[in-house]
């Protein structure tokens, strides 16, 4: 079964993450993109639906929680090595994102975390693939 993601997030100004973002080398699909609105593409079938807040609760008549105080998920990030983890952390740091946690090493996986400009968690993590038992 091949399932295609979207996550969907509110936010406070789409011009703000878009520029957060874009800063951290996403790209964004421009079919899908209003004046309140736009998919970032994470890969090939894995979105994020950036949502002003309005747009967001139109989809839900639940309270939506707010991030900066409550957290709901954490959205993991596999990438391609350590570097390209600790690239992006200071990417999110020279852009207005904050570290949530301190590095983790654990030998066949390292991992941060931080939280965006709208306050969302997020985890870009490196995972050794020799480790990964492929059966």
């Amino acid at each position: 079964m091949s399932i295609k993601m979207f996550v969907n997030v509110p936010i406070r100004k789409l011009s703000e993450s878009v520029r957060f973002w874009g800063a951290l080398g996403f790209a964004f699909n421009p079919q899908f993109t209003s004046e309140t609105t736009t998919c970032m593409i994470v890969s090939e079938d894995n979105y994020v639906m950036l949502l002003e807040d309005a747009d967001f609760r139109s989809f839900t008549d639940r309270t939506i929680t707010d991030p900066k105080t409550s957290i709901e998920v954490m959205v993991a990030l596999a990438l391609d090595s350590r570097e390209a983890v600790d690239a992006m952390m200071t990417q999110v740091l020279a852009n207005g994102g904050s570290e949530y946690a301190e590095a983790r090493d654990m030998g066949f996986m390292y991992q941060r975390a931080f939280v965006d400009i709208d306050g969302h968690h997020w985890e870009p993590f490196w995972m050794n693939p020799d480790y990964v038992n492929e059966e």
